[in-house]
């Protein structure tokens, strides 16, 4: 049933509650897992390598599939690869818990990936069909929200199952999606919008492959990081940037020929912001994604942490990018890009102090002494990756919503890759220099993220630039109307 955009749905904010649980889950599932690592080891009897292939195999199968899955909510139908989607995820969640053995475990943590892929392009395309004007916004501030929140609050609720789970805890971190995984079906099968499909058209096959082959090159090395596998796999990368070139050029030669290409190439040459917004995800999640592994290997290894009180001990950023996320999402339409620069300038002081505190404080009062600036450092995240994701995707026509939010979260994972395996890896060559001094790796760690959002920052000030330029140009200047006045006086 098609329902003219001039009559909202009145089940969309609902509607959106719903999706945005399921967007919490699969995203809380990249960083919940890492906490229960060391108890499926040893309950496993695996070894460190293949047990890392439970957070890093759901990564990979994750940034794979998000850009066809969303072509395909495109042309069949959001709805109903939402609604498909998070049935599998529930399932294989329940397969993941039950799993015997390590490699049973690995299989079904790919498929969850898969599933999470296929929902993840779906909410933003989703919000874009249902909202419009400022209700998008705020919308989008909740899923900017969702996003921001669920990466920060992961270690806290991975420690907090384990803490009331006991030894075979790590089973609950999947067992605990199946049941609010199927609550939220059932809501979405009676709420979300049966809207007609745009047309179903062709998948082009050409420009799945060399997307999947370019992202897969891209990031294979960073999964096997931990192993060594960038020194040993190091060529992928100017492969995968050779086979993603490929993938641009076929692209925009099917469009040239009046055909369907998987990602439109007129997303990054004729919509405006997403190029810039794109990037600039991609920059500021290799700094924010990475950071939470090391902060978990400081408090845990360096200063005897329990998991949860690990979790605990950055629950402030956590509260202040919820908090400034649901607000931004209000302010977006009115400080534009201003907001995400401001953003930017609060998380870096917020995360460089903290970096400072954490190596100058005393073991003892440390997570005490950087809760402020955690907190200060939150309040910026809300402020970026909200109004990021409204301003990116609001000029994006929605016949392309679910390719263009695709788009956009693959590269936010392709920069959360690099963060996770670069901040981490840098830490660990820190403890080796330095003889085991956890402040000076976590100082350096973390203020090598701050200097990834630099870089985030730099996009963010030249595009406010020139929008301000585009608004000077646009509104004449207020001497040339009181010459005017003046005339006719």
């Amino acid at each position: 049933m098609h329902r003219p955009d001039d009559h909202p749905d009145p089940n969309r904010w609902r509607a959106l509650w719903v999706t945005l649980v399921a967007g919490f889950m699969t995203l809380l599932d990249v960083t919940i897992v890492a906490v229960a690592l060391p108890s499926m080891q040893r309950g496993l009897h695996a070894s460190a390598a293949s047990v890392q292939w439970v957070v890093s195999g759901y990564a990979l199968a994750f940034a794979l599939t998000l850009v066809t899955a969303g072509r395909f909510g495109d042309m069949f139908g959001r709805r109903r690869v939402f609604l498909v989607a998070l049935a599998a995820f529930v399932v294989f969640s329940a397969a993941a818990g039950a799993a015997p053995g390590i490699e049973l475990l690995v299989v079904a943590r790919l498929a969850q990936g898969v599933a999470a892929g296929s929902i993840a392009p779906q909410n933003s395309a989703l919000i874009q069909q249902m909202f419009r004007s400022a209700e998008r916004g705020r919308a989008f501030g909740l899923f900017g929200a969702t996003v921001g929140v669920s990466s920060a609050v992961g270690p806290v609720v991975g420690g907090l199952i384990l803490a009331l789970a006991g030894p075979d805890g790590w089973r609950w971190i999947f067992y605990v999606n199946v049941p609010i995984g199927a609550l939220a079906l059932l809501l979405g099968f009676r709420l979300l919008p049966r809207i007609a499909p745009g047309g179903r058209g062709h998948l082009d096959p050409v420009g799945v492959v060399l997307l999947g082959a370019g992202i897969l090159a891209l990031m294979l090395p960073l999964v096997l990081a931990e192993g060594g596998g960038v020194g040993r796999v190091w060529w992928l990368f100017p492969a995968g940037l050779l086979v993603l070139f490929a993938f641009v050029r076929w692209e925009r030669r099917v469009a040239r020929r009046d055909g369907q290409p998987l990602l439109d190439p007129g997303l990054l040459t004729e919509t405006r912001g997403y190029a810039t917004g794109a990037g600039l995800a991609a920059l500021y999640f290799v700094g924010f994604s990475g950071v939470w592994l090391v902060f978990a290997l400081f408090f845990q290894n360096g200063l005897g942490f329990s998991p949860l009180l690990s979790g605990l001990a950055v629950t402030p950023f956590a509260v202040g990018s919820a908090t400034a996320a649901a607000v931004a999402g209000r302010l977006v339409d009115r400080l534009g890009r201003a907001l995400t620069v401001w953003g930017l300038v609060a998380v870096m002081l917020g995360l460089g102090t903290t970096a400072l505190l954490l190596w100058l404080a005393p073991s003892d009062r440390a997570a005490w002494f950087a809760a402020p600036a955690l907190l200060v450092g939150g309040l910026g995240s809300g402020c970026v990756i909200s109004p990021n994701v409204t301003m990116t995707l609001r000029d994006v026509p929605v016949r392309m919503a679910g390719a263009a939010g695709g788009a956009l979260q693959t590269g936010q994972r392709l920069g959360g890759a690099v963060g996770t395996a670069a901040l981490p890896g840098l830490f660990y060559l820190t403890l080796n220099a330095t003889h085991d001094d956890y402040h000076d790796a976590v100082a350096l760690s973390v203020g090598s993220g701050v200097a990834a959002m630099l870089c985030a920052l730099t996009v963010a000030v030249l595009d406010w630039r020139r929008d301000r330029s585009d608004r000077a140009r646009r509104c004449p200047p207020e001497t040339s109307h009181s010459h005017t006045h003046a005339g006719q006086g």
